[in-house]
Protein backbone atom coordinates (compact mmCIF):
# COMPACT_ATOMS: atom_id res chain seq x y z
CA UNK A 1 0.00 0.00 0.00
CA UNK A 2 2.07 2.82 -1.26
CA UNK A 3 -0.06 5.60 0.22
CA UNK A 4 0.26 4.40 3.81
CA UNK A 5 3.82 5.34 4.71
CA UNK A 6 3.90 7.37 7.93
CA UNK A 7 3.32 6.02 11.46
CA UNK A 8 0.30 8.33 11.77
CA UNK A 9 -1.29 6.94 8.61
CA UNK A 10 -0.59 3.36 9.69
CA UNK A 11 -2.10 4.03 13.13
CA UNK A 12 -5.20 5.59 11.54
CA UNK A 13 -5.72 2.52 9.36
CA UNK A 14 -5.30 0.29 12.43
CA UNK A 15 -7.88 2.35 14.32
CA UNK A 16 -10.30 2.12 11.39
CA UNK A 17 -10.02 -1.65 11.25
CA UNK A 18 -10.32 -1.88 15.03
CA UNK A 19 -13.55 0.14 15.00
CA UNK A 20 -15.04 -1.95 12.21
CA UNK A 21 -14.08 -5.21 13.92
CA UNK A 22 -15.50 -4.09 17.27
CA UNK A 23 -18.81 -2.96 15.76
CA UNK A 24 -19.23 -6.17 13.76
CA UNK A 25 -18.48 -8.24 16.89
CA UNK A 26 -21.18 -6.26 18.71
CA UNK A 27 -23.72 -7.24 16.06
CA UNK A 28 -23.80 -3.99 14.07
CA UNK A 29 -24.58 -4.62 10.37
CA UNK A 30 -21.67 -4.03 8.00
CA UNK A 31 -23.22 -1.01 6.23
CA UNK A 32 -24.00 0.70 9.54
CA UNK A 33 -20.53 -0.14 10.86
CA UNK A 34 -18.91 1.49 7.83
CA UNK A 35 -21.13 4.56 8.19
CA UNK A 36 -20.32 4.82 11.91
CA UNK A 37 -16.58 4.42 11.38
CA UNK A 38 -16.59 7.03 8.62
CA UNK A 39 -18.01 9.69 10.94
CA UNK A 40 -15.07 9.41 13.34
CA UNK A 41 -12.29 9.64 10.73
CA UNK A 42 -10.27 12.85 10.32
CA UNK A 43 -8.74 11.53 7.10
CA UNK A 44 -10.67 12.81 4.05
CA UNK A 45 -9.47 10.08 1.68
CA UNK A 46 -10.61 7.34 4.08
CA UNK A 47 -13.96 9.07 4.62
CA UNK A 48 -14.47 9.28 0.88
CA UNK A 49 -13.45 5.63 0.43
CA UNK A 50 -15.86 4.42 3.13
CA UNK A 51 -18.67 6.47 1.62
CA UNK A 52 -18.05 4.84 -1.76
CA UNK A 53 -17.98 1.37 -0.15
CA UNK A 54 -21.29 2.04 1.59
CA UNK A 55 -22.92 3.18 -1.66
CA UNK A 56 -21.69 0.09 -3.51
CA UNK A 57 -22.91 -2.21 -0.73
CA UNK A 58 -26.32 -0.55 -0.90
CA UNK A 59 -26.28 -1.12 -4.66
CA UNK A 60 -25.89 -4.86 -4.12
CA UNK A 61 -22.15 -5.37 -4.48
CA UNK A 62 -20.25 -7.63 -2.11
CA UNK A 63 -17.86 -6.09 0.38
CA UNK A 64 -14.87 -7.56 -1.48
CA UNK A 65 -16.05 -6.11 -4.80
CA UNK A 66 -16.63 -2.73 -3.17
CA UNK A 67 -13.12 -2.71 -1.69
CA UNK A 68 -11.50 -3.89 -4.93
CA UNK A 69 -13.01 -0.92 -6.80
CA UNK A 70 -11.01 1.51 -4.63
CA UNK A 71 -7.79 1.81 -6.58
CA UNK A 72 -4.79 2.70 -4.41
CA UNK A 73 -6.67 2.85 -1.09
CA UNK A 74 -6.32 -0.78 -0.05
CA UNK A 75 -3.43 -3.20 -0.44
CA UNK A 76 -3.65 -6.65 -2.03
CA UNK A 77 -2.82 -8.12 1.40
CA UNK A 78 -5.79 -6.40 3.07
CA UNK A 79 -8.05 -7.32 0.18
CA UNK A 80 -7.07 -11.00 0.32
CA UNK A 81 -7.77 -11.27 4.05
CA UNK A 82 -11.03 -9.30 3.89
CA UNK A 83 -12.22 -11.40 0.96
CA UNK A 84 -11.53 -14.56 2.94
CA UNK A 85 -13.19 -13.08 6.02
CA UNK A 86 -16.33 -12.23 4.08
CA UNK A 87 -16.59 -15.69 2.55
CA UNK A 88 -15.96 -17.49 5.83
CA UNK A 89 -18.15 -15.23 7.97
CA UNK A 90 -15.13 -14.14 10.05
CA UNK A 91 -14.93 -10.56 8.86
CA UNK A 92 -14.78 -9.19 12.42
CA UNK A 93 -11.80 -11.42 13.25
CA UNK A 94 -10.01 -10.37 10.06
CA UNK A 95 -10.53 -6.69 10.91
CA UNK A 96 -8.97 -7.27 14.32
CA UNK A 97 -6.05 -9.14 12.74
CA UNK A 98 -5.42 -6.27 10.32
CA UNK A 99 -5.70 -3.75 13.16
CA UNK A 100 -2.96 -5.58 15.04
CA UNK A 101 -0.83 -5.80 11.90
CA UNK A 102 -1.03 -2.06 11.21
CA UNK A 103 -0.43 -1.20 14.85
CA UNK A 104 2.77 -3.27 14.71
CA UNK A 105 3.83 -1.56 11.49
CA UNK A 106 3.12 1.86 12.98
CA UNK A 107 5.22 1.07 16.08
CA UNK A 108 8.12 -0.32 14.05
CA UNK A 109 8.07 2.64 11.65
CA UNK A 110 7.89 5.11 14.54
CA UNK A 111 10.81 3.40 16.29
CA UNK A 112 12.83 3.37 13.06
CA UNK A 113 12.25 7.09 12.47
CA UNK A 114 13.05 7.88 16.11
CA UNK A 115 16.26 5.89 15.87
CA UNK A 116 17.26 7.71 12.69
CA UNK A 117 16.58 11.24 13.95
CA UNK A 118 19.94 11.66 15.68
CA UNK A 119 21.78 10.46 12.57
CA UNK A 120 19.70 12.75 10.36
CA UNK A 121 20.45 15.70 12.65
CA UNK A 122 24.16 14.82 12.61
CA UNK A 123 24.23 14.79 8.81
CA UNK A 124 22.44 18.14 8.62
CA UNK A 125 24.84 19.77 11.09
CA UNK A 126 27.84 18.33 9.27
CA UNK A 127 26.64 19.61 5.89
CA UNK A 128 25.92 23.02 7.43
CA UNK A 129 29.36 23.46 9.01
CA UNK A 130 31.63 21.90 6.41
CA UNK A 131 33.57 22.95 4.44
CA UNK A 132 34.91 25.16 7.22
CA UNK A 133 36.59 27.57 4.81
CA UNK A 134 33.23 28.58 3.36
CA UNK A 135 31.74 29.10 6.83
CA UNK A 136 34.76 31.14 7.96
CA UNK A 137 34.55 33.35 4.85
CA UNK A 138 30.85 33.92 5.48
CA UNK A 139 31.44 34.96 9.10
CA UNK A 140 34.68 36.98 8.71
CA UNK A 141 34.20 38.48 5.25
CA UNK A 142 30.42 38.62 5.06
CA UNK A 143 30.40 36.34 2.02
CA UNK A 144 26.97 34.91 2.84
CA UNK A 145 25.83 34.71 -0.77
CA UNK A 146 28.27 31.94 -1.71
CA UNK A 147 27.61 30.18 1.62
CA UNK A 148 23.83 30.06 1.19
CA UNK A 149 24.10 29.11 -2.49
CA UNK A 150 26.34 26.16 -1.69
CA UNK A 151 24.05 25.00 1.14
CA UNK A 152 21.00 25.36 -1.09
CA UNK A 153 22.63 23.11 -3.70
CA UNK A 154 23.81 20.53 -1.15
CA UNK A 155 20.53 20.29 0.75
CA UNK A 156 18.61 20.34 -2.53
CA UNK A 157 20.60 17.34 -3.78
CA UNK A 158 20.10 15.55 -0.44
CA UNK A 159 16.33 16.04 -0.27
CA UNK A 160 15.97 15.44 -4.00
CA UNK A 161 17.71 12.07 -3.66
CA UNK A 162 15.47 11.08 -0.73
CA UNK A 163 12.29 12.09 -2.58
CA UNK A 164 13.45 10.24 -5.70
CA UNK A 165 14.18 7.12 -3.64
CA UNK A 166 10.76 7.22 -1.96
CA UNK A 167 9.09 7.70 -5.32
CA UNK A 168 11.01 4.81 -6.87
CA UNK A 169 10.03 2.49 -3.99
CA UNK A 170 6.29 3.13 -4.24
CA UNK A 171 4.18 0.02 -4.72
CA UNK A 172 2.46 1.08 -7.95
CA UNK A 173 5.66 0.91 -10.02
CA UNK A 174 5.80 -1.72 -12.79
CA UNK A 175 6.73 -5.34 -12.11
CA UNK A 176 10.16 -5.14 -13.73
CA UNK A 177 11.13 -2.07 -11.73
CA UNK A 178 9.83 -3.60 -8.50
CA UNK A 179 11.77 -6.79 -9.27
CA UNK A 180 14.98 -4.77 -9.69
CA UNK A 181 14.41 -3.00 -6.35
CA UNK A 182 13.64 -6.30 -4.64
CA UNK A 183 16.79 -7.88 -6.07
CA UNK A 184 18.89 -4.94 -4.87
CA UNK A 185 17.34 -4.94 -1.40
CA UNK A 186 18.06 -8.65 -0.99
CA UNK A 187 21.78 -7.89 -1.16
CA UNK A 188 21.60 -5.34 1.66
CA UNK A 189 22.42 -6.87 5.07
CA UNK A 190 19.36 -7.33 7.32
CA UNK A 191 17.08 -5.32 5.00
CA UNK A 192 16.93 -8.13 2.45
CA UNK A 193 15.99 -10.73 5.05
CA UNK A 194 13.54 -8.34 6.70
CA UNK A 195 11.69 -7.80 3.42
CA UNK A 196 11.71 -11.52 2.63
CA UNK A 197 10.43 -12.53 6.07
CA UNK A 198 7.68 -9.91 6.09
CA UNK A 199 6.58 -11.08 2.63
CA UNK A 200 6.42 -14.67 3.95
CA UNK A 201 4.42 -13.46 6.97
CA UNK A 202 1.87 -11.76 4.72
CA UNK A 203 1.69 -14.82 2.49
CA UNK A 204 1.13 -17.14 5.48
CA UNK A 205 -1.63 -14.96 6.93
CA UNK A 206 -3.43 -14.64 3.60
CA UNK A 207 -3.07 -18.34 2.82
CA UNK A 208 -4.48 -19.38 6.20
CA UNK A 209 -7.47 -17.06 5.85
CA UNK A 210 -8.23 -18.12 2.27
CA UNK A 211 -7.96 -21.86 2.95
CA UNK A 212 -10.30 -21.48 5.95
CA UNK A 213 -12.72 -19.61 3.70
CA UNK A 214 -12.95 -22.67 1.45
CA UNK A 215 -10.96 -21.20 -1.45
CA UNK A 216 -9.29 -23.81 -3.67
CA UNK A 217 -5.62 -24.35 -2.93
CA UNK A 218 -4.53 -23.12 -6.37
CA UNK A 219 -6.49 -19.86 -6.09
CA UNK A 220 -5.46 -19.44 -2.44
CA UNK A 221 -1.78 -19.68 -3.35
CA UNK A 222 -2.13 -17.30 -6.30
CA UNK A 223 -3.95 -14.65 -4.25
CA UNK A 224 -1.60 -15.07 -1.28
CA UNK A 225 1.45 -14.68 -3.52
CA UNK A 226 0.05 -11.35 -4.75
CA UNK A 227 -0.72 -10.34 -1.15
CA UNK A 228 2.87 -11.09 -0.10
CA UNK A 229 4.09 -8.05 -2.02
CA UNK A 230 7.06 -9.98 -3.43
CA UNK A 231 7.40 -9.98 -7.22
CA UNK A 232 9.63 -13.07 -7.09
CA UNK A 233 7.17 -15.09 -4.99
CA UNK A 234 4.26 -14.08 -7.21
CA UNK A 235 6.13 -15.02 -10.39
CA UNK A 236 7.14 -18.36 -8.92
CA UNK A 237 3.64 -19.27 -7.74
CA UNK A 238 2.14 -18.17 -11.09
CA UNK A 239 3.81 -21.23 -12.70
CA UNK A 240 2.35 -23.73 -10.22
CA UNK A 241 -1.22 -24.10 -11.47
CA UNK A 242 -0.64 -26.82 -14.13
CA UNK A 243 1.66 -28.69 -11.78
CA UNK A 244 -0.86 -28.74 -8.91
CA UNK A 245 -3.61 -29.75 -11.33
CA UNK A 246 -1.44 -32.66 -12.43
CA UNK A 247 -1.28 -33.93 -8.84
CA UNK A 248 1.90 -32.38 -7.43
CA UNK A 249 1.22 -31.14 -3.87
CA UNK A 250 2.08 -27.51 -3.07
CA UNK A 251 4.53 -28.64 -0.37
CA UNK A 252 6.73 -30.28 -3.01
CA UNK A 253 6.68 -27.13 -5.12
CA UNK A 254 7.57 -25.05 -2.05
CA UNK A 255 10.47 -27.39 -1.28
CA UNK A 256 11.81 -27.08 -4.83
CA UNK A 257 11.62 -23.27 -4.90
CA UNK A 258 14.46 -20.98 -3.85
CA UNK A 259 11.95 -18.33 -2.77
CA UNK A 260 11.02 -20.22 0.41
CA UNK A 261 13.49 -20.87 3.27
CA UNK A 262 14.03 -24.43 4.42
CA UNK A 263 12.16 -23.83 7.68
CA UNK A 264 9.10 -22.52 5.86
CA UNK A 265 9.13 -25.45 3.43
CA UNK A 266 9.53 -28.08 6.17
CA UNK A 267 6.80 -26.68 8.40
CA UNK A 268 4.41 -26.22 5.49
CA UNK A 269 4.97 -29.83 4.41
CA UNK A 270 4.43 -31.04 7.98
CA UNK A 271 1.17 -29.09 8.22
CA UNK A 272 -0.01 -30.40 4.85
CA UNK A 273 0.76 -34.04 5.77
CA UNK A 274 -0.73 -33.84 9.28
CA UNK A 275 -3.89 -31.97 8.29
CA UNK A 276 -3.03 -29.13 10.68
CA UNK A 277 -2.25 -26.56 8.03
CA UNK A 278 -4.22 -23.81 9.82
CA UNK A 279 -2.08 -23.95 12.94
CA UNK A 280 1.10 -24.28 10.92
CA UNK A 281 0.35 -21.20 8.81
CA UNK A 282 -0.52 -19.20 11.93
CA UNK A 283 2.82 -20.16 13.48
CA UNK A 284 4.66 -19.30 10.27
CA UNK A 285 2.94 -15.92 10.13
CA UNK A 286 3.81 -15.12 13.77
CA UNK A 287 7.43 -16.25 13.41
CA UNK A 288 8.24 -14.47 10.15
CA UNK A 289 6.46 -11.28 11.19
CA UNK A 290 8.42 -11.12 14.45
CA UNK A 291 11.73 -11.99 12.77
CA UNK A 292 11.07 -9.59 9.91
CA UNK A 293 10.46 -6.65 12.22
CA UNK A 294 13.47 -7.63 14.35
CA UNK A 295 15.78 -7.62 11.33
CA UNK A 296 14.29 -4.32 10.21
CA UNK A 297 15.25 -2.81 13.56
CA UNK A 298 18.76 -4.24 13.20
CA UNK A 299 19.05 -2.70 9.74
CA UNK A 300 18.08 0.70 11.16
CA UNK A 301 20.79 0.42 13.80
CA UNK A 302 23.33 -0.69 11.18
CA UNK A 303 22.42 2.25 8.96
CA UNK A 304 22.83 4.62 11.92
CA UNK A 305 26.27 3.17 12.59
CA UNK A 306 27.33 3.54 8.95
CA UNK A 307 26.18 7.18 8.87
CA UNK A 308 28.08 7.99 12.07
CA UNK A 309 31.20 6.23 10.78
CA UNK A 310 31.12 8.17 7.50
CA UNK A 311 30.65 11.49 9.34
CA UNK A 312 33.45 10.69 11.81
CA UNK A 313 35.85 9.73 8.99
CA UNK A 314 35.06 12.93 7.10
CA UNK A 315 35.50 15.07 10.24
CA UNK A 316 38.86 13.41 11.01
CA UNK A 317 39.93 13.97 7.42
CA UNK A 318 39.01 17.66 7.58
CA UNK A 319 40.75 18.13 10.96
CA UNK A 320 43.93 16.38 9.79
CA UNK A 321 43.88 18.41 6.59
CA UNK A 322 43.59 21.61 8.60
CA UNK A 323 46.51 20.76 10.90
CA UNK A 324 48.69 19.55 8.03
CA UNK A 325 48.10 22.83 6.23
CA UNK A 326 48.80 24.74 9.43
CA UNK A 327 52.09 22.92 10.04
CA UNK A 328 53.13 23.41 6.39
CA UNK A 329 52.50 27.13 6.79
CA UNK A 330 54.65 27.25 9.97
CA UNK A 331 57.48 25.32 8.34
CA UNK A 332 57.48 27.61 5.32
CA UNK A 333 58.04 30.70 7.48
Amino acid sequence: MSYIVTPSQLAKRAELYHQLGSMLSAGVPLIQAIAGAGKNLPDRSSKKALAQIRLQLQAGHTFTQSMANLSGWISSFDLALLSAGEQSGRLDAVFRTLAGYYNSRAKITRDAISGMMQSILTVHVFLLIFPLSLLIDAVTKGNFGAFFLQKFIVYGMLYGSVILLLYACQGQRGDNWRAVLEAISRRIPFLGKARQYLALARLSAALEALINAGISIITAWEISAIASGSVFIRRTVATWKPKIESGIPPSELVNNSRQFPEMFANLYQTGENSGQQDDTLKRLHAYYEEEGFRKLRLFTRLLNGVIYLIVVIMVIRVVFGFYLGYFDMINSI
